[in-house]
């Protein structure tokens, strides 16, 4: 997965580009860069700030757009009008959904965006933004009103999504209750109120942790309310983790990502990009999935509660990873693994004879079953079908199966699938068949 952060370069690593590339690296992602501004600062004073030319920015933005496959783009400090009208021009017909993060100013005191370029960034970037993330006192500038309650904030809300934002979410609001900090999120014309302990101290990053984590799984295509939730929380656990680098303020220290989920996003996106991979998606579409080292149910078994579908030469995935995302895959594998202990992912893939034919000229243990055997009596119990299947696929076998496959029934597609120790195991054995 690839995410885009176009913002200013902060030296000391804690926001900005390089806290975004952190972010993104946190998530299992792979961070891409167009950096719009130079500051001069560290956790103690902010000293100096210059805009790179915005001939510059549009040319950092083609040369990402033209090479590599982008699944979401994140906006954060933009210091001038004419930088604001050069990523509009590059930006304005682009699909992946972009994130913008309002940024005026440093939490070490300097002014990130120069007055006269807030007319343009209300009338050209806030269109283009799938969300907009500001904290209550950029909410207020953006709007020109005050919030003063969760009143005023949802009303704040609207009047930004007015602009042409299609989400918004106000981060920050303490005054309900001095201990608790509140966000709200207007998730189209449904808005959703969260709030959490407030923290007791300053750090610096913070803002810039959450939008680019949001970014992320909005990307990995987490409905809206559960992408806010999981950036939020993350948000949380990095701020809770921050740490005295310099003299100043704290940094925010990234809080470690759940290992399987960034793990199996990854591969599932090295998937996609697979040349013609389309060819080998079948009718029912595919699922990736990744257990837990000791699962005990389909609900320790990630997956996507979706699918992989096919869009031109490539995959392209619809839904999002959850525990519990998948049923027959996720199965499958429980099945494998219980016999294999060290087999903990699989996918499916169509199924070919030719592909069977080239899996065993590559040395891939094959086995497989038939449906038609299957017992009435085990037909006729929901979801037994798949471990039955598994069972008789590898009762004889002494080492794990790389591939198993049935060449279906009556209503019911051949399949292959295919099991590893890993994504990245399942992975290579995807490319010793495609290519």
């Amino acid at each position: 997965m690839n995410i885009l952060s176009i913002a200013g370069s902060d030296p000391s690593s804690g926001a900005g580009i390089q806290g975004d590339i952190k972010t993104f690296s946190a998530f299992g992602a792979y961070g891409l860069s167009v950096i719009t501004a130079i500051t001069s600062q560290n956790t103690k004073k902010f000293f100096d700030v210059k805009p790179v030319m915005p001939s510059l920015v549009k040319s950092q933005i083609r040369s990402v757009l033209e090479d590599f496959r982008v699944d979401a783009i994140k906006i954060g400090m933009v210091y001038d009008k004419q930088t604001i009208t050069a990523i509009h021009s590059e930006l304005a017909k682009i699909k992946e959904p972009i994130i913008l993060d309002p940024i005026f100013k440093s939490t070490t005191g300097g002014v990130l965006q120069m007055e006269d370029a807030l007319s343009d960034f209300k009338r050209l970037l806030i269109p283009l933004s799938h969300i907009i993330t500001p904290n209550v006192t950029e909410a207020e500038k953006i709007s020109g009103d005050k919030i003063r309650s969760l009143k005023d904030m949802k009303k704040v809300a609207k009047k930004i999504q007015k602009l042409g934002a299609r989400n918004v979410i106000i981060k920050g609001g303490h005054f309900l209750s001095d201990s608790k900090v509140t966000d709200i999120l207007l998730d189209g014309k449904k808005f959703h109120v969260f709030s959490h302990d407030r923290l007791k101290f300053e750090n610096h990053g913070g803002g810039c942790t959450f939008s680019a984590s949001l970014c992320v799984n909005i990307a990995r295509g987490k409905k809206l309310p559960d992408a806010v939730d999981s950036a939020r929380l993350f948000t949380i656990e990095s701020i809770k983790n921050s740490a005295k680098i310099g003299s100043g303020l704290a940094i925010t220290m990234h809080a470690k990502g759940d290992k399987i989920e960034n793990q199996l996003s990854h591969v599932i996106s090295k998937f996609c990009s697979i040349n013609s991979i389309y060819e080998y998606i079948p009718e029912c579409q595919t699922n990736f999935v990744y257990s837990t080292p000791d699962p005990l149910s389909l609900g320790d078994v990630m997956g996507l509660e979706g699918r992989i579908v096919r869009t031109g030469k490539f995959g392209t995935v619809a839904g999002h990873l959850k525990y519990g995302g998948s049923k027959h895959v996720a199965s499958a594998v429980l099945e494998v693994k219980r016999k294999f202990p060290s087999i903990r992912s699989g996918v499916n893939l169509k199924y070919d004879n030719n592909t069977i034919k080239k899996a065993i000229a590559k040395g891939l243990k094959v086995s497989s079953y038939d449906r038609k055997k299957e017992p009435l009596e085990n037909k006729k119990r929901d979801g037994n079908t798949i471990p039955w299947g598994i069972r008789t696929a590898i009762a004889s076998l002494k080492t794990p199966p790389d591939i198993v496959f049935h060449k279906g029934d009556f209503g019911k597609e051949p399949m292959i699938l295919i099991f590893g120790k890993d994504p990245q195991d399942v992975l290579g054995k995807i490319l010793k068949i495609v290519r």
